[in-house]
């Protein structure tokens, strides 16, 4: 295939792309991805020594980055880091709201604290990142929202309701930002992960049983991979994907699909 070719569809030259909670994991992938298409990165997170490590990588890769440590459920935070940004002619173009936390226990034994710990980083952090950011987008007439949604979002299993209502939550916000800001020139879409082998998961990876479960309930029959995921973001991000919008994408070696 043509270099030019792919250049036009899956280029994001003179892009910047923030991507939350990408020290590691799916984040980073997903950030390296877009800056290797050659988008200018933000790298976030919550430890200013991983989000340095990672930008130094992608550094000797010749990707242009930036670090930008905030917490995403701090919306004063989320706020500052947009006008440091700013200042400094990094107008933000495409966000990935990738950050999120776990906590695995039944639905009658959450506490109340421990549910909004959830929601406060997966939805109110989401919010707090797209409302700072949307409105530049609008007025540059230009945008893509890329939420981090999960599998659990349409099937679930035990332990995870409030994981599983915070990432419905975000499939349901990209579907409201697409309607609403598409003709600003804005896509918003979710990408659906199944089960991905990183340090998110290692609870997974040492439960039991469950390399047969994913053996029995995943066609592909294997632990999906940060590669797997990165270039489905990175296709909605691109010119390519313009035209997608409000969707929800299973990245899931077909489990959903599996009756």
């Amino acid at each position: 295939m043509n270099d030019s070719y792919l250049k036009k569809v899956f280029g994001l030259q003179e892009r910047t792309a923030l991507v939350t909670g990408s020290a590691g994991g799916i984040g980073r992938e997903v950030a390296h991805a877009l800056g290797q298409a050659g988008a200018r990165v933000v790298i976030n997170d919550l430890s200013a020594e991983r989000c340095q490590s990672a930008a130094e990588a992608f550094r000797q890769a010749g990707i242009q980055v930036k670090v930008a440590v905030f917490d995403v459920s701090d919306r004063k935070a989320v706020a500052q880091a947009r006008q440091s940004l700013a200042r400094e002619g990094w107008e933000i173009d495409i966000l990935v709201c990738n950050a999120g936390n776990q906590n695995r226990k039944p639905f009658i034994d959450m506490p109340p604290e421990e549910w909004q710990s959830l929601m406060n980083v997966h939805v109110m952090g989401t919010l707090n990142c797209t409302q700072v950011f949307l409105r530049g987008m609008c007025t540059r007439g230009y945008g893509r929202v890329i939420m981090m949604s999960s599998v659990s979002a349409v099937a679930t299993m035990p332990n995870i309701a409030a994981y599983s209502t915070a990432k419905a939550s975000l499939a349901a916000m990209a579907r409201a930002i697409a309607v609403e800001y598409g003709p600003y020139g804005i896509t918003a879409n979710a990408v659906a992960p199944g089960f991905v082998r990183t340090d998110f998961t290692i609870g997974l990876q040492q439960r039991e049983g469950f390399e047969q479960f994913l053996q029995e309930s995943v066609p592909c029959a294997r632990w999906a991979v940060p590669e797997d995921i990165a270039p489905a973001v990175l296709y909605l991000a691109s010119p390519g994907g313009s035209f997608v919008n409000g969707q929800l994408l299973a990245i899931d070696g077909g489990m959903l699909a599996r009756m």
